[in-house]
């Protein structure tokens, strides 16, 4: 999926539309970055961490999962926006070039289709000890796996817990 009009690329709107877009990239010399998230309730982590990871490359590419799963991993009341929203919101991101939804429990498949240079991830993964299903298969296709550290007190989770409980984050 696409928003930006200025972009010359043709929208990618599933994971199985994504290996012409790649070719062209490619083609083009491009350096290409994948990264994949829920990014319910956008703030400022996220945008400092995709900005950080389009750093990285010359096209930023954001797989986000879909309701049906965000809702599995995060339990009930999650996602609080929809997918279409949590993509459209993505995309008006000056440093997001392209985003697609995706349904499975790992990014393993999307991570396949695009075969990135670089896969970025949260610092989540390094400081909890968590193993990277998908690094594996990144390496294995000869790309790099990056992880960025996260902002502190900024999580979807800490701004929910704070509106629950009448609280700014700032307090």
């Amino acid at each position: 999926m696409r928003w930006r009009g200025e972009c010359p690329h043709p929208p990618a709107p599933s994971p199985t539309d994504l290996p012409a877009l790649i070719a062209s990239l490619r083609a083009e010399g491009k350096r290409i970055v994948l990264t994949n998230g829920h990014f319910d309730l956008l703030h400022v982590g996220h945008l400092r961490y995709l900005q950080a990871a389009a750093e990285l490359g010359d096209v930023l590419i954001v797989a986000l999962n879909d309701d049906a799963m965000t809702r599995q991993r995060k339990g009930e009341g999650r996602p609080v926006l929809p997918q279409a929203e949590r993509a459209e919101l993505l995309a008006g991101l000056a440093s997001v070039d392209y985003v697609t939804i995706f349904s499975e429990p790992t990014a393993s498949r999307v991570v396949e289709l695009i075969q990135p240079d670089v896969y970025v991830k949260g610092g989540d993964y390094a400081e909890g000890g968590t193993p990277l299903p998908e690094a594996p298969v990144v390496e294995g296709l000869g790309g790099e796996v990056v992880i960025l550290p996260l902002v502190e007190g900024r999580s979807t989770s800490e701004i929910i817990a704070a509106i629950r409980g009448g609280r700014s984050l700032g307090q």
